[in-house]
């Protein structure tokens, strides 16, 4: 694997890193605050203009063709300005992606050109239920066959961006006897269907910018055309979806904590004590040490996983362990950021805080940090097995 960027690699980093400074940095806080959102729906539209909401899409559908690498570069540029515009660009990549993936050629002429070009401000990726989190095969949401159209019942929780979204698919069982997670099927349900009803959005600890709401359907009928893929094979989508989400979640959370640790050493060659900088002082350095050393460990676990699904190779267990060691890692980076101020970084006049809080959830979402380790631990041991 080599290492080095190619140019539209580093064309695109540069071009995110620019509009990250440029654009959303100016309104991160205000976006935090909750005033911002006009700011945030207008810059989700520029970054769709630029090719950000289809960067591993088909240039035939209106994606930027640029594959994986790039995303994960533009995912960790964008998040060490705005976390929560980066969740919404991360989700909405993997939305296009998705139906890449599995639509037939209709759905995708009708729905990516949409997301690419930002007429829809986002996809929605309804997956999570409230008895379905880690264990989505459990899920209860129902799609019953009627006539031509299919009707849906039921919830989904956590769901990004669903108050701006254009469209979502939505996974229901189809067949209630079938085994578990062998009854599934995967639905395309536009905005405003009727029967759909979006929740107001949850009051959150972090990424205060990013919309979560539960997405109620109530007999919500939709033509049977909105399937995607094959009639009750739709576990098998999203359980390869959410390996290539997760690369972009570890991505996101290696923005945040690269821009809390640099913010932290610029403060620590200024802030003096004892007639000195601190970053003087040695316990300061070890900090800074192992902090950069941890990022730069989660940065090439992501470029491998990141690699291996733009050659086509299998990278599951990969992109868990990119994830796993990248969230974990960015969280204790952002509060070891966060001690380096010391009480001031407790304070809102510095960013500190709002890094530690948006950060918090990504060893959260898209598979916790213990299903990561569950997912890796199998992968181990079929590996090990297959040897024998």
């Amino acid at each position: 694997m080599d290492l080095a960027l190619n140019e539209e690699q580093q064309m695109i980093q540069d071009t995110a890193r620019s509009f990250a400074e440029s654009e959303l940095l100016p309104v991160a806080a205000a976006v935090d605050s909750g005033e911002g959102r006009p700011a945030m729906l207008a810059n989700l539209r520029k970054l769709a203009e630029l090719g950000f909401m289809g960067l591993n899409v088909s240039s035939e559908y209106g994606g930027s063709e640029a594959g994986v690498i790039s995303f994960s570069l533009a995912i960790s540029e964008i998040a060490k300005a705005c976390a929560s515009t980066a969740v919404t660009m991360s989700v909405t990549n993997m939305v296009a992606e998705v139906i890449q993936a599995v639509a037939n050629e209709e759905q995708k002429q009708k729905y990516i050109p949409k997301i690419c070009s930002g007429e829809y401000a986002a996809g929605g990726f309804c997956l999570t239920e409230a008895s379905a989190g880690s264990d989505p095969a459990g899920m209860r949401t129902s799609a019953v066959r009627d006539g031509d159209d299919f009707i849906l019942n039921g919830s989904k929780l956590y769901i990004t961006s669903a108050e701006y979204a254009g469209v979502f698919v939505v996974w229901a069982v189809t067949d209630k006897d079938a085994k578990k997670g062998k009854g599934i099927s995967c639905f395309l349900v536009e905005a405003d269907t009727p029967g759909m009803i979006i929740a107001p959005a949850e009051h959150k600890m972090g990424q205060h910018g990013s919309a979560t709401n539960e997405v109620i359907f109530d007999n919500c009928r939709v033509p049977a055309s909105a399937m995607m893929g094959e009639l009750n094979q739709g576990f098998k989508i999203a359980v390869s979806e959410l390996a290539g989400g997760r690369i972009g979640i570890g991505s996101l959370a290696l923005g945040v904590a690269t821009a809390a640790m640099d913010y932290g050493r610029a403060y620590v060659l200024e802030r003096e004590q004892f007639g000195q900088p601190i970053a003087n002082f040695q316990g300061i350095q070890w900090m800074m040490s192992e902090a950069y050393t941890d990022l730069e460990a989660a940065r090439l676990l992501l470029m491998n996983a990141a690699y291996l699904k733009d050659k086509g190779l299998p990278f599951g267990k990969q992109a868990s362990m990119a994830k796993l060691f990248a969230t974990e890692k960015a969280n204790q980076v952002c509060y070891t950021a966060l001690q380096l101020l010391g009480g001031a970084g407790y304070l809102k006049d510095h960013p500190l805080e709002r890094y530690a809080r948006d950060v918090r959830i990504t060893s959260i979402y898209e598979g916790t940090s213990e299903v990561q380790k569950i997912i890796i631990a199998r992968e181990l041991l079929a590996e090990a097995a297959a040897q024998q």
